[in-house]
Parts: structure tokens; C-alpha cells; sequence
């Protein structure tokens, strides 16, 4: 923040924690391998401005979250940064900061799997958040029009909407790519490379590559990271769609009809059998080309009427295609409303109203979209009897 200007902070704004005397940074506009910004300045140096520094410590100190493996929370990160603010920075500055190792951590899944996150400390994902927000920019002008997951101004729901655009349009086949463990596969070299085709600037991929190499603690055990870009990081959702990029481009050089969140990829085709032929050329290319796993259980070739998508299923009526909540969703939240209105649970019945509240707000945020009307009538009707 410029110091002569008197303006009241933010609960949660950290003021000057970037280098001193730093030029404000100008409009970005990146081309290949440049390592420059062509206004003159260089990644490094608007990465550690202090305004995009502040900008990422508003960031993670609204989305809140858990500490890392020293144990530091949100609030404790203001005052660290300023005992600390020189010596960190300089290490940045000069790439001998050294990012702590992930803390492991296991989340259920849907299917009853667990998911494993990794958990930065909170500093680490301020300088994550602040390398992210500077090279947005430079790949959202790269990124496919087909892409959703995890970039600015986009959804779930925009990609639902582009699902049955192209249903309408007669591809009625889907081929639903299912990768295996795909945080925890993407291979570091390539995933440097595909970077390097767009950003060639050494003291950046080098602070990436840290990032990436930096370890994980599970439990007190510790685990280098010789693949993988760790879900839970602020750096993580752009990586992983740097990498899966190259997918992108390989399925629209081919003119497919394509919609990719994150590591759920549907290819649209016309029949089973250009199904079939389209799945055996992707798979090669992921496996041979991005060094991926296809999980080749729940890769299926079928009706977008009766997979699901991003939790979706495809509807048709006269008026054309439209949105469904798929029968797994509709069970899903059946189940929840079961726990929660059990009545050995010993809650009053103000706290039940209150989570069942909270849940079907969630769930209708989300699938309000979809054709529910009479779903929700039959919950209605059920919770009052139960």
C-alpha cells in the first residue's frame, strides 16, 4: 500500500510486506518464452511487489483453512511476516527459501475411497497464491474454451450448460475418462516443460519446481515428492490444468467435442463406435505422452443420459436437453438427512432444523439448476413425516 495514502485497512489486510521501493506492476501480456513482463518487469519482481504480496495474504486469510506442519494458523501469519518480513523476502528474492514439506491429510470420497490432500503451511501458500495470481493471467489466454475447473469466472454449472449444448447438437455417445490418482501422477519434467513453453524464466520455474519437490509429512514419517502436485495447495488447480492443457489441445487439433473440470474429462462423439476408436487414441496419448493412469474400470464409453458428470445427469424434453441431478446425488443427500434426523443423536430440534437447513441449502445451490422440483416435494414431504 502506498504509505502517503491515509486510508483505514481491512480487518484482515497486512499493508507493506513486498520488496521495497517496488514499481507498481502494469498490465501482464505474455508470449512463448518470454521471461519478461513487456512493460520490463520481470516475473520476480511482480510476484514479491507489495501489492500482489498483500493481494495474496487477503486471499488466504479469507479462505481461512488449516495449518501446516509448523503448526501456524491464518492469524498468527500478520505478525510473523512482519518480525520476519526482511529475511523472507531476501530469500525469496534470492531462491534460498526453502517451502515446508505438505501435511498429510485423508478425506472420505463419495465412493467410500479416500482422498489425500496436502496441506502447506500458511506462509507457503501466501507465496503460492502470489506466483498463481501473476501467471493466471499468461495461461488463461492459452487455456481451452472447454475447461472449467478451477479458472476465473467459470463453473461447474457453465460446464453442465456446455454438456447439453452438445447434446443438442447430436453427440449423444460420451466417452467418460477417468485418471487414476491424478494429483499425486503428474510427472514434474513434463509438467516444467509444458510451463517453460509459455513462461522461460528461471528464477519462476525454479520457485515452481520447489514447491513441487518440497515433501510430505504423514504423520511423523517424511515422503519426498518425486511426482505429483499435492491437492490443497493454492498453486496446485493451475498446475494441474497447465498439464491436462496439453490434452486440450490434442482433443480440439482433432475437432472433438470436449468438457474438462480439473481431472474429469467428457469427449462427446456421435456413435458407440467412434466412441471406442476416440478412447484407444486419448488413452495412448495420456499414457504415453503425459505419463498418466487410466483407470480403466470406471472409464466407460455411454449415455450422457445415464452417467453422470460433475455429479449431473443429461435430461431431454421437446424443448431439448437440460441438467438432472443423477440418482447417486438424490441418494447421497437422503442419506445425509437420515444421520442427521436420527433420533438417538441427542440434538434438539432447533440444532436438526438448523443442519437441515445448512445441508439442503448446500445441495440446492448447487443442483438448483437441474430438473428437482418433484425431488424436492418428495424430501419436503418426507422430513415432515419423519
Amino acid at each position: 500500500m502506498r504509505k502517503s495514502q491515509k486510508t483505514e485497512r481491512k480487518p484482515g489486510q497486512l499493508g507493506t510486506v513486498g520488496l521495497e521501493n517496488q514499481r507498481k506492476p502494469e498490465v501482464r501480456s505474455a508470449v512463448s518464452g518470454e521471461s519478461t513482463i513487456r512493460s520490463g518487469i520481470s516475473f520476480k519482481e511482480l510476484v514479491l511487489s507489495n501489492e500482489n504480496l498483500n493481494h495474496a495474504y487477503e486471499n488466504v486469510y479469507g479462505n481461512k483453512g488449516a495449518q501446516g506442519i509448523d503448526g501456524m494458523t491464518v492469524y498468527d501469519l500478520k505478525d510473523y511476516i512482519k518480525k520476519n518480513k526482511s529475511q523472507l523476502v531476501k530469500s525469496l528474492s534470492d531462491l534460498s527459501y526453502k517451502p515446508k514439506p505438505v501435511r498429510r491429510v485423508e478425506i472420505p470420497k463419495p465412493d467410500g475411497s479416500m482422498r489425500k490432500l496436502g496441506v502447506p503451511t500458511v506462509f507457503d501458500r501466501l507465496v503460492q497464491q502470489a506466483i498463481a495470481q501473476v501467471i493466471t493471467p499468461v495461461f488463461e489466454k492459452v487455456f481451452s474454451d472447454n475447461s472449467f475447473g478451477f479458472r476465473p469466472n467459470r463453473s461447474a454449472h457453465d460446464a453442465i450448460k456446455r454438456v447439453t449444448e452438445f447434446y443438442d447438437q447430436g453427440y449423444h455417445v460420451v466417452i467418460d475418462l477417468d485418471l487414476k490418482a491424478y494429483f499425486d501422477t503428474v510427472n514434474h519434467d513434463l509438467l516444467m516443460k509444458f510451463i517453460k513453453q509459455y513462461i522461460d524464466d528461471e528464477w519462476l520455474l525454479r520457485m515452481i519446481r520447489k514447491f513441487l519437490t518440497s515433501g510430505v509429512m504423514d504423520g511423523k514419517f517424511f515422503q519426498k515428492s518425486t511426482m505429483g502436485t499435492p491437492q490443497g495447495g493454492n498453486l496446485s488447480p493451475l498446475l494441474a490444468n497447465i498439464y491436462l492443457n496439453e490434452l486440450d489441445k490434442l482433443l480440439t487439433s482433432r475437432g472433438h467435442k470436449f468438457v474438462r473440470y480439473a481431472d474429469d474429462c467428457n469427449i462427446y462423439v456421435k456413435s458407440r463406435r467412434a466412441g471406442e476408436r476416440v478412447l484407444e487414441g486419448v488413452s495412448k496419448f495420456l499414457e504415453k505422452d503425459l505419463k498418466l493412469t487410466i483407470n480403466r474400470k470406471k472409464t466407460t464409453v455411454g449415455n450422457p443420459r445415464r452417467l453422470k458428470f460433475l455429479g449431473f445427469s443429461v435430461g431431454v424434453s421437446r424443448k431439448g436437453a437440460y441438467p438432472i441431478a443423477s440418482n447417486q446425488s438424490k441418494k447421497r443427500l437422503i442419506h445425509s438427512l437420515k444421520i442427521i434426523t436420527k433420533r438417538n443423536r441427542g440434538r434438539s430440534l432447533e440444532v436438526i432444523f438448523l443442519e437441515i437447513e445448512r445441508k439442503m441449502n448446500g445441495w440446492l445451490n448447487y443442483y438448483g439448476i437441474a430438473g428437482i422440483k418433484t425431488f424436492i416435494q418428495r424430501v419436503d414431504e418426507w422430513l415432515r413425516a419423519r
